[in-house]
């Protein structure tokens, strides 16, 4: 039988990335106290499932992975550092298994958006009262907020992970 705990932590991945992406959507930044929301929720989903250390540790060597990179990328100033600490904690849940998914995905989603804003940008310039979020401060800025990108890819592989067998579907 399941734990109701474990349930209520594993429902917080969706609920907790959701809120993440429309934080920066509507700010440009994702708070820490989301980030670190979702790494706690990932330590306390695998604790409470039990998956055996070597599960555990691929999950936070994915975890690891993606910080390191994208560690890399933030110096090169080609990455947000609040988008690599949402990618860590998302890789963290996501695991090894799902890693190269996970970046595939989240780099396509990424570079359609980046195409969606940049487009936007153009049709929104003559309508500024259509500049909502992020996109009112784009011309100053210049930058895409991809959390966006990462809570997508997040969502659309969650389902296929083992986490989604342990929440009842109603």
């Amino acid at each position: 039988m399941i734990h109701a705990l474990t349930i209520v932590v594993v429902a917080s991945f969706p609920l907790l990335t959701i809120f993440g992406a429309s934080t920066d959507f509507l700010t440009m930044t994702i708070p820490n106290r989301v980030t670190a929301a979702l790494f706690v929720a990932g330590a306390a989903a695998l604790a409470l499932t039990a998956p055996g250390w070597a599960m555990a540790g691929f999950h936070l060597a994915a975890a690891a992975v993606v910080f390191a990179v994208g560690f890399a990328l933030f110096a090169l100033g080609w990455m947000g550092g609040g988008d690599v600490k949402f990618a860590s904690a998302i890789a963290l849940w996501l695991g090894w298994g799902h890693l190269f998914d996970f970046v595939l995905t989240f780099s396509i989603y990424g570079g359609i958006l980046t195409l969606l804003v940049l487009l936007t940008d153009r049709v929104l310039a003559p309508l500024p009262m259509l500049r909502i979020g992020f996109l009112a401060r784009f011309p100053e800025h210049r930058h895409v907020p991809y959390g966006l990108a990462l809570a997508a890819a997040a969502l659309q592989i969650f389902p296929s992970t083992s986490w989604m067998a342990l929440l009842p579907l109603f």
